[in-house]
């Protein structure tokens, strides 16, 4: 099982480094094409910045060779802190798989200022509020410190342009930023990647419409969950859009990341010329009091909530959508939270990338028990016959990159059958992206499209939220 999960990580970070070609004369340079060398060299120690956020603990859910098992921590007093060394504590004291993790914490007011002075490290890792994220991610290669952030890396237009000065300064400075993209480490992602790069298979892409884009990618999330094996709590400003940010650019930079990622890998997106918005709305979900209580462990909503309550309930500015074209494709992301999910269920994934001779789609309902499944369903005038003869002569190439893959037709479409060996889990792809991260920095760059494509994305979103909240 353990070759198995490997093969899915190398085949991953193999992916992520494909042809590419020259970014625009308007793009900014690579990330780690700078005339000394980027990076770090010999072993990397981690700085862990106000971890507000769950997903700075994942990654440390594994130890990662060549990391140090000494962390620094600097975060300001209170619970947020204390739950973040709670889950490093759990790791340190698990079953199976136990990490051996060593955080030293220097806690208090000053903390950004004294990371900066003391520099503890040569690795900030930076996941929490996202009001001063890019603040911190400023701060950080300022010092000279390399930046693994969770997404959003920005969640308004100031913060966007204050995010570009910081790419410029990572060059100056000679260390790199990178963002957290999980999804790109998901089986069934991975493999819709796989599968629209067969023409035989699928075809060319079709340009699609506004109403009928090529394509589609939908998340659904909830605020009440079970991370880790036990409920997460929410921190109360996680239900602030002036902190947390408002969907439209949180989940959605997952969604925006994977479109190039998969339909044009390895290539230099320019976001002033390659991608054009064509619209974008919001909306709100509402959480009563009961709900946010179960979610936060707090008695009533903060006064910081307040221009927020509307009909008796908190209204959390978090769902959107995104239409827009990406080398004339159109395209649309959406993001939508409810409460909690269903008996049985989770947060879930929708993915379809068309093609002229067929449509491969990722569902994740009921009807696939709360899973995400990939299928290879027939383009219109195309028989499920001739898709199956394509699928069938592409999966000996596949099964040698993924052994264990099998095929079955259902219900006027082909399932592609995962073993579950691949499938582990969102909490698992964190400690993948730290790895390739930290691959990169022994290499001294990132490849030579990441940069200019996080730019165009945190363009893109932030340029979404301003055009819909014109409406």
């Amino acid at each position: 099982m353990r070759a198995l999960v490997l093969i899915v990580l190398m085949m991953s970070a193999a992916a992520c480094g494909g042809p590419s070609r020259s970014p625009s004369p308007s793009a900014p340079a690579a990330g780690g094409a700078v005339q000394r060398r980027a990076g770090v060299e010999g072993e990397i120690r981690l700085i862990t910045l106000d971890p507000g956020h769950f997903h700075a603990s994942l990654v440390q859910k594994t130890m990662i060779p060549g990391v140090s098992p000494v962390v620094q921590v600097y975060a300001p007093e209170g619970p947020e802190l204390r739950d973040h060394l709670a889950r490093i504590r759990a790791f340190n004291n698990r079953a199976t798989e136990s990490t051996r993790w060593e955080e030293r914490v220097a806690a208090g007011p000053d903390f950004l200022e004294r990371m900066v002075r003391e520099r503890k490290g040569n690795v900030v890792v930076i996941a929490g509020n996202n009001a001063r994220k890019t603040e911190y991610i400023k701060a950080a290669v300022d010092a000279g410190l390399n930046v693994l952030a969770d997404k959003p890396m920005a969640v308004t237009p100031a913060d966007f342009e204050r995010l570009r000065e910081a790419f410029a300064a990572a060059e100056r400075n000679g260390v790199l930023i990178y963002d957290i993209m999980t999804e790109r480490s998901e089986i069934t992602t991975v493999l819709q990647r796989e599968l629209i790069a067969v023409p035989a298979l699928f075809g060319a892409f079709v340009r699609g419409t506004v109403e009928n884009p090529a394509v589609v990618k939908a998340s659904v999330h909830h605020f009440f969950k079970i991370v880790a094996g036990s409920p997460l709590v929410r921190p109360p400003w996680f239900f602030d859009t002036a902190q947390q940010g408002e969907g439209i650019v949180d989940v959605t930079t997952h969604l925006v990341d994977l479109v190039p990622w998969e339909c044009f890998p390895g290539e230099a997106i320019d976001g002033a010329s390659d991608v054009v918005l064509v619209k974008a709305h919001r909306s709100t979900t509402p959480i009563a009091e009961e709900q946010f209580r179960k979610a936060t462990g707090l008695e009533g909503f903060p006064g910081f909530l307040a221009k927020d309550i509307r009909g008796g309930a908190l209204q959390v500015s978090c769902n959107g959508q995104i239409d827009y074209k990406i080398r004339g494709l159109h395209t649309r992301v959406s993001v939508a939270w409810k409460f909690e999910p269903p008996e049985g269920g989770g947060d879930t994934h929708f993915s379809v990338i068309r093609g002229t001779k067929a449509e491969v789609v990722i569902r994740q309902e009921a009807e696939q028990k709360f899973k995400p499944e990939l299928y290879v369903e027939p383009a219109k005038g195309v028989s499920l016959a001739d898709v199956g003869a394509e699928l069938k002569r592409a999966m000996p190439f596949l099964q040698r990159k993924y052994p264990g893959l099998k095929l079955a037709e259902e219900k006027g479409r082909w399932h592609i059958l995962i073993p579950e060996a691949y499938r582990v889990g969102h909490e698992a792809h964190f400690g993948q992206v730290a790895e390739r991260f930290f691959a990169y920095l022994k290499d001294g760059r990132l490849p030579a499209w990441e940069v200019p494509g996080m730019l165009a994305k945190y363009r893109l979103t932030t340029q979404a939220l301003a055009l819909a909240l014109e409406k």
